[in-house]
């Protein structure tokens, strides 16, 4: 089903922690929607986080430090503030399927933030039409994936949605080949025929492509290796299906 209103969590990204908050409200090319500073927060590190909100027209609120905690949903790392910053090009699949881009990435299952930021500067670099991070069963969005991708992940193309399972079957409906991404066997990527639209599926570090989304997939690429190594790190894989895109001239 269409998701009829947008969640907060589909509009901003939050970082918490002072320096994070601090290095957004400087940058002149992000948009910061609000900063929210706990009750208990006093002190020059408090009073330069306003200084710095005030100077970019940033609106401050006060929060209790356990609401601060539930916000960031980390509570030993927001040292009591959190800003939520504009992802302009995030919103949620339904909406960027009337759009149709001809190339998705779908997360599934990928629980290291590392992985899930590099995943997203390589795509964005690789000017891919859509990123799919699930709001479960991915690692969330959080300071840690922004330091990963190097700031993109505040620019990327990112699509929400609930899980991963409720992705691929709305990207089959929506007439999408599914491609899943596997060690062994398969098509490979380097010769597979595509469709003009295709969402490739990019499995967990350690369980890969889950049975619920496995069900629906179309077909299986695998990346030739041969060297005597099993299989890449996702975020490796995911820079060579990337760029295998960029190089056939499909990306968007």
């Amino acid at each position: 089903m269409a998701e009829t209103t947008v969640s907060p969590k589909d509009r901003f990204l939050t970082v918490y922690g002072r320096k994070p908050v601090l290095e957004a409200l400087d940058d002149p090319e992000l948009r910061v929607d609000k900063v929210i500073l706990a009750d208990t927060a006093r002190g020059p590190a408090a009073a330069e986080i306003q200084r710095a909100a005030k100077a970019a027209g940033v609106p401050v609120q006060r929060a209790s430090a356990h609401r601060v905690k539930v916000l960031a949903g980390n509570g030993k790392q927001d040292q009591g503030v959190l800003a939520d910053v504009v992802a302009p090009r995030m919103r949620p699949l339904s909406a960027a399927l009337a759009d149709a881009p001809a190339r998705v990435l779908l997360l599934d299952g990928i629980t290291t933030p590392a992985n899930v930021g590099m995943i997203l500067r390589t795509a964005t670099a690789a000017g891919l039409g859509g990123i799919v991070v699930p709001r479960r069963g991915v690692a969330a969005l959080d300071p840690l994936v922004v330091k990963a991708s190097a700031g993109v992940a505040f620019r990327a193309p990112v699509l929400r949605c609930a899980t991963a399972a409720e992705a691929a079957s709305m990207l089959a409906e929506a007439g999408y080949g599914l491609y899943a991404l596997g060690a062994q066997g398969g098509s490979s990527l380097f010769e597979a025929p595509l469709p003009e639209r295709a969402a490739f599926v990019l499995g967990g570090e350690t369980a890969g492509v889950s049975d619920e989304v496995a069900s629906l997939v179309t077909g299986w690429l695998s990346i030739p290796m041969p060297g005597e190594v099993e299989s890449l790190n996702v975020s490796a894989a995911a820079a060579v299906l990337c760029f295998e895109l960029v190089r056939r001239g499909t990306t968007r």
